[in-house]
């Protein structure tokens, strides 16, 4: 079997370090993102379904349309 080196994979890592993550009880080491707005912002946000979004496309373009064209196809 190859030697699998993702350092995503908690057994690559050094008990030490699998030891301080496991020591933070599921807490993440960010402070930000939707979860921690103001609910009144989230629901502010989440009522313009989608149009807040800083999108990679504007509506309609030909990019748009290719995009969703491809869907799910491999490259």
């Amino acid at each position: 079997m190859a030697d699998n080196t993702n350092p995503g994979n908690f057994a690559n890592r050094p008990k030490e370090e699998v030891q301080a993550a496991a020591q933070k009880g599921g807490q993440t080491s960010t402070t930000g993102g939707f979860a921690s707005m103001d609910p009144d912002k989230q629901k502010d946000i989440a009522s313009q379904g989608g149009q807040a979004s800083s999108g990679s496309f504007e509506p309609g373009s030909e990019k748009a349309k290719e995009a969703g064209r491809k869907g799910g196809q491999s490259s």
